[in-house]
């Protein structure tokens, strides 16, 4: 069985990385018209707010106060993307 890809590139000013994602996957993850593009910018923003949350409130020990800035930014981010916090979406709150 052929599974057709997409090739996805992500690039910032620094780098480039490079790679295959099945469409259909894209297709099944898309909650509206969105293009690949879209579904992938939601999946790593999303990605990017798990992991933060998780060094700040699931770590053991004190975290500083730029993390905790870095934790608040991307939170905000979210919220102007998603059009709500990551606690109402995940249902997750502390």
């Amino acid at each position: 069985m052929s599974v057709e890809t997409l090739t996805v590139t992500i690039e910032t000013e620094e780098d480039s990385d490079e790679l295959e994602i099945p469409a259909g996957a894209l297709d099944l993850l898309n909650e509206g018209n969105e293009g690949p593009s879209a579904v992938l910018g939601d999946l790593a923003l999303l990605g990017v707010a798990q992991q933060i949350h998780g060094i700040i409130h699931h770590s053991q020990g004190e975290v500083g106060s730029d993390i905790e800035d870095v934790e608040e930014k991307t939170m905000e981010l979210f919220e102007e993307r998603f059009g709500q916090s990551f606690a109402d979406m995940v249902g997750h709150d502390h």
